[in-house]
């Protein structure tokens, strides 16, 4: 069973793993160890074929498909590599879908988009589109479409793997704020020790399982 708390108690396949309101977890493990599928099953995108996943308490696999949908727009913020963007919209657009998705009127999601965007200094950049930015600012504009229902866990999948280590750096600084600043719970799957480095917390996957050093 995987398993996120409102308080600070996870399992994992019989082996406690805790991850804690506004923690911040780097996830290690080599490519095909599982961390992708973890996040998935966390965030909702995929179901887990037997046993349960339960976060806060919810338990995923109980769900309807319409609940799911609910869950993923306002439980979760996924930041993926390759930012996921949508290509025709400016970057204040792309912050503002989420909440037109969830019916925020308009005044109020484009106050929020401009926030989000100030907060990461992109803010005289709302009007440009994905491919009018470098990568690392379509990752933070990134950061900020999956902080736009204010979630209160984040995800995020090898979300440096595109990037330089300059950005590198800034994303992770900011993604470790999210849990610092904001109270999130961030859980990141990286392959870069760098990257994991930063958290105060670094759990390790192999063959599908977190193992201890």
């Amino acid at each position: 069973m995987y398993s996120i708390a409102a308080g600070p108690v996870v399992a994992l396949d019989g082996l406690d793993w805790y991850v804690g309101p506004g923690d911040a977890v780097a996830i290690m493990g080599p490519s095909g160890c599982g961390k992708t599928t973890l996040l998935n099953l966390l965030g909702a995108i995929d179901r887990a074929t037997e046993g349960s996943v339960v976060v806060g308490d919810t338990d995923l696999s109980r769900l309807s498909e319409r609940q799911l949908e609910a869950y993923r727009l306002r439980q979760v913020g996924y930041v993926f590599q390759f930012y996921n963007l949508v290509p025709s919209l400016t970057a204040l657009e792309n912050v503002e879908l989420p909440m037109l998705v969830a019916g925020v009127p308009a005044e109020a999601r484009r106050a929020r988009a401009k926030e989000l965007l100030d907060a990461v200094g992109l803010g005289e950049k709302g009007h440009k589109r994905p491919e009018e930015l470098s990568g690392g600012e379509q990752q933070r504009v990134a950061i900020c479409l999956a902080l736009a229902n204010d979630p209160p866990l984040i995800l995020a999948d090898e979300p440096t793997g595109n990037l330089d280590s300059t950005n590198a750096a800034l994303i992770t600084r900011l993604l470790l704020s999210l849990s610092q600043e904001r109270g999130k719970t961030v859980i990141v799957a990286t392959h870069d020790p760098q990257v994991a480095s930063v958290f105060p917390r670094v759990d390790r996957m192999r063959d599908g399982r977190i193992v201890r050093d």
